[in-house]
């Protein structure tokens, strides 16, 4: 038998046998395929032999987004969120029909997109209420508590937004590692216990961005199932990381510091992108005065990721362009987070940029417990010891007392 056209199978008494790939073969593998995609497309064409359905149709239109672009103009960014079409018929404003512009089009097939224009002169500090009427005349409300100009992408706005996400991300990120010389003075259970403090703080984290996560996830569209994206998608990042970071020990043959560091810095980056998606989004709502006490909480917590990504490197010398790195990566995409929150905020993808960020930091809450456990095992003592506990519980506390000062 031709070696390059055959493969090893089990026979019934589970001995190896070779399989020929044929033609025959191969469209015996492809016939459950093709008899699968006959039986569907024969429910869709005859409605699973039910018939024409004679019940009027079932139409849900989900609000995202509204904004005040800039006097006398509201938008609204709408998704049909139901099983059958939508056309959008007339707009209400106040109680009041209003002229309206819809693009791309008025009907919204399942899990379209459209962003409604209306003209109307809001006033500032007022409540406004909005109707979208469809038409068989279902009509989806819409609230705007407080009316604010929503910000726009300018200059001056750009650079406002910029500072935030600077002083919220970079700046505690970089004062949290400059604690790197103080680290590398410490002992082994010293350095364990600061180790097992990374640990608690990236606990902390993945739990409060997980129900983060979630409640983002309930103000997307009901068709895109966010809620289940979260859970997935985390558990798929971390297991993509895991397999990348196994494939790069096998190559280079041992287990580098270094790298995780990195993959510490990306997954708090994830973390504080999201933070600065919420004060972006607030802002963009008028939700949210921009404060020192503020500016001071978030400093505050974040300070401790500086210190959990020093962590890893204390028995390396890494030059001084890798903490340069390593703070720019943790810490910038805070500032991104704020301009994409402010100008072009979309439920959907904060949520999956959340999900992402708790699959990598849940992966490098494993790679440093390995460090730990590693560390003592060559002290023969157990991986939980009153140093280690204690490390574990101050990262939790310190995280969870530096958040309450937090109040967006």
């Amino acid at each position: 038998m031709d070696q390059a056209t055959a493969t090893q199978g089990p026979d019934v008494q589970g001995h190896r046998t070779r399989t020929s790939w044929t033609p025959s073969a191969i469209l015996l593998a492809l016939l459950p395929l093709l008899l699968l995609v006959g039986v569907l497309a024969l429910i869709v064409r005859t409605d699973a032999g039910l018939g024409e359905r004679e019940t009027p149709p079932i139409e849900t239109l989900h609000v995202q987004q509204v904004r005040l672009p800039e006097p006398g103009k509201m938008t609204l960014d709408v998704v049909n969120d139901g099983p059958d079409p939508v056309t959008i018929a007339q707009v209400l404003v106040d109680e009041a029909y209003w002229q309206f512009e819809i693009n791309p089009e008025r009907t919204l097939e399942r899990r379209a997109a459209a962003t409604v224009t209306i003209p109307y002169p809001w006033v500032d500090g007022e409540a406004h209420a909005i109707g979208l009427v469809s038409a068989t005349g279902v009509v989806f409300e819409a609230e705007i508590p407080v009316a604010f100009e929503s910000p726009t992408a300018d200059r001056t706005s750009l650079l406002r937004f910029g500072l935030v996400g600077l002083y919220v991300g970079v700046v505690p990120v970089a004062l949290g590692l400059l604690w790197y010389p103080v680290l590398r003075r410490l002992g082994r259970n010293g350095m364990n216990f600061v180790l097992a403090l990374t640990v608690g703080l990236l606990v902390f984290l993945v739990v409060d961005m997980f129900q983060e996560a979630q409640e983002v996830a309930l103000t997307v569209a009901a068709a895109f199932d966010a809620t289940v994206l979260v859970p997935m998608l985390a558990l798929l990042t971390a297991a993509l990381l895991s397999t990348v970071g196994q494939a790069l020990r096998r190559r280079e043959r041992r287990s580098g510091a270094l790298p995780l560091a990195y993959q510490l810095a990306v997954g708090i980056g994830l973390h504080n992108l999201g933070e600065g998606l919420a004060i972006g989004s607030a802002f963009a709502l008028g939700e949210v005065a921009l404060g020192v006490f503020l500016i001071i909480g978030f400093t505050l917590h974040n300070v401790t990721e500086g210190i959990g990504i020093a962590a890893p490197v204390v028995g390396d010398r890494p030059r001084f362009g890798h903490f340069l790195a390593l703070a720019a990566i943790a810490g910038a995409p805070a500032i991104l987070g704020t301009w994409i929150g402010a100008f072009t905020y979309s439920a959907l993808w904060t949520t999956i940029f959340l999900a992402i960020g708790v699959g990598a930091i849940l992966q490098v809450i494993v790679e440093v417990g390995r460090m730990i456990v590693r560390s003592q095992r060559r002290a023969d003592e157990p991986a939980l010891t009153w140093t280690t506990l204690g490390g574990l519980s101050a990262g939790i506390g310190v995280m969870y007392l530096t958040a309450l000062l937090v109040t967006v």
